[in-house]
């Protein structure tokens, strides 16, 4: 499921405030980097699953693994997780509404707070 038009996928940032703000609303990068992409990631275990909201972004320049890039912001995407095979995001799986609130709910929260602390704006 992608969150569409969140204003997130219009956002420039640089790398270490976005680190703070996902920090500061329990989302990890973990292992979901190279030098040129970085994924941000929240996981829920509730009772119809695992799931995770992902908040994708690339390098405009600089480096992600040196902690000095410029980054681009993507369209968030809610996934499940299924073992062993991994996380579906395929248009027939099907979100329990609760889930998909508290999604958009963290959504506004991240961009309101990068909005605030912002000074590259948006593109």
């Amino acid at each position: 499921m992608v969150f569409d038009n969140t204003g997130l996928e219009k956002v420039i940032i640089e790398q270490e405030l976005l680190k703070d703000v996902m920090n500061k609303h329990g989302f990890i990068a973990g292992g979901h980097w190279d030098y040129e992409r970085i994924t941000y990631d929240f996981k829920y275990e509730i009772s119809e699953g695992v799931y995770y909201l992902r908040i994708p972004g690339y390098a405009l320049k600089g480096d992600i693994g040196a902690n000095n890039a410029t980054i681009q912001l993507m369209d968030p995407y809610l996934g499940k997780h299924y073992y062993p095979t991994g996380v579906e995001y395929g248009d027939d799986e099907v979100y329990p509404d609760n889930l998909v609130a508290h999604c958009n709910l963290l959504i506004e929260r991240i961009t309101s707070d990068i909005n605030a602390l912002n000074t590259l704006g948006t593109h």
